[in-house]
């Protein structure tokens, strides 16, 4: 399994696979170097999608952070441009009281031409004595959602397989797992959690990753102006908070204005991701919009219950979630440059309808069921962000990808949970759906509209 620890983790934007995980592997690298004070140059060498996007995703940002000690999770937002200016004003690395030579415009290299052998988003470190020998060199894959993982082991062998009382890996075992204990999906996560430490933790960072989610909410509803990048995209959350809030006033409703308040929660955490914000990888960056919207849909439009009655189906939510994310992890991916869109958007769509069919009260094979339904329609999905950013069509693309979630749930609560095709098959589709897909359309920017706009 992978535990929601790993699945949900709060960074900053405005990607998870081009800005979380090369901040990882860089501090990862930094930690790993038996004496800095014996470096005379750092040299990282971006491969592939990560390159081709470097600047739009902040990687080349994102690294030097990482360099400096700096994690996702800790990092301040505000204070990270004025960091990376001292970088690139002195040529100097501050790593625990001493001070690297580090020119980002000569150490930090972007190969456009090398085709990296085992995942298109690949980095490599090296550290330089002063007599130009190499002290220390690594290599990692940023695998999505912030993962990262030596070149030199497998996907799966980088992830630590705990031992839990109801392991599955399978929608099929998942199912089997609850009908044989008679636990719902979310009591079953929820048990696996414990085994790997004290309940009182992980519903304390469940209550964590919601607050961080509804707070981004709320902060990207408050910003106004321009988003960073050449695209001059302007920020609309608050704008479209103030026409809905008037159309309330005035009494005119209209019958999809629910549909616009859950567009809204969408866009406003994605307009914070795309500005570099404190988000929450649900399962990507690029994503992050989505499960946050059907999490305060259910909350607010929902739940006429005691705070507490909502308050556990938010965790139920979440647990199921964590579920069904995991089993895209573990036999697909959620790496838009590995399998298009579909693992970012269509993932996380499929966990909002799985986790909102499980707080209102769904069986497991509804809530099986709404994951199937949300991903099917998300099947082919490319990733072409415009100029490299995370806004066009991204943004947007959150707003849909949570409305189809809700409509997934909707239709599986109406049924018995019976379907035609299964949650597995599914998965295994959106795989090879992406192996076949043309790297053009793979998080490059070299393909879709990303070439067909005219500010490219």
């Amino acid at each position: 399994m992978i535990s929601l620890f790993d699945l949900f983790k709060v960074g900053i934007g405005p990607s998870s696979s081009h800005t979380v995980g090369p901040m990882r592997a860089a501090q990862r690298f930094m930690v790993s170097l038996p004496d800095p004070g014996l470096v005379a140059r750092i040299k990282v060498t971006l491969y592939g999608s990560l390159a081709w996007t470097a600047q739009g995703h902040a990687t080349d940002k994102a690294v030097i952070l990482g360099l400096c000690g700096e994690l996702p999770q800790t990092v301040d937002p505000d204070a990270a441009d004025e960091l990376v200016s001292r970088v690139g004003a002195t040529r100097q690395i501050p790593f625990r009281g001493v001070f690297i030579p580090f020119d980002p415009a000569l150490d930090l290299f972007l190969d456009k031409e090398t085709a990296p052998p085992v995942h298109p988003n690949t980095l490599q470190f090296e550290a330089f004595d002063g007599e130009g020998g190499c002290i220390e060199r690594a290599r990692f894959c940023s695998v999505g959602g912030g993962f990262i993982v030596p070149e030199e082991v497998t996907e799966t062998a980088g992830y630590a397989q705990p031992e839990v009382p109801y392991p599955f890996s399978s929608g099929d075992a998942l199912l089997r797992q609850a009908k044989t204990h008679q636990l719902s999906i979310a009591q079953l996560v929820m048990e696996n959690e414990c085994a790997l430490r004290p309940r009182s933790e992980v519903e304390a960072y469940l209550e964590e990753i919601i607050a961080v989610m509804m707070a981004c909410i709320a902060r990207g509803i408050e910003q106004t102006g321009i988003l960073p990048g050449r695209l001059k995209v302007r920020r609309r959350a608050h704008a479209l908070l103030g026409k809905l809030v008037a159309r309330e006033r005035a009494n005119t409703h209209s019958a999809h204005g629910i549909m616009d308040w859950i567009s809204l929660f969408a866009i406003a955490v994605n307009e914070e991701n795309a500005s570099g914000g404190r988000v929450v990888t649900a399962p990507t960056n690029g994503a992050a919009g989505i499960i946050p919207a059907v999490l305060r849909y259910y909350r607010d439009y929902c739940s006429p219950l005691a705070a507490s009655s909502i308050k556990q189906g938010m965790h139920d939510f979440m647990l199921t979630a964590s579920a069904i994310g995991g089993l895209f992890k573990l036999n697909a991916s959620i790496s838009g440059a590995e399998v298009g869109c579909q693992g970012e958007v269509g993932v996380a769509s499929s966990m909002a309808a799985a986790g909102l069919a499980a707080a209102l009260g769904g069986t497991p094979e509804q809530i099986e069921d709404a994951a199937e339904i949300g991903m099917e329609h998300h099947l082919g999905m490319t990733c072409d962000p415009v100029a490299g950013l995370v806004q066009v069509p991204c943004i947007e693309r959150n707003a849909f990808g949570a409305i189809k979630a809700i409509n997934a749930a909707s239709l599986a609560l109406n049924g018995d949970g019976a379907h035609i095709v299964s949650l597995d098959q599914v998965i295994r589709t959106m795989a090879e759906t992406g192996r076949d897909m043309n790297h053009r359309y793979k998080e490059t920017s070299l393909g879709g509209l990303a070439v067909n706009l005219p500010e490219c």
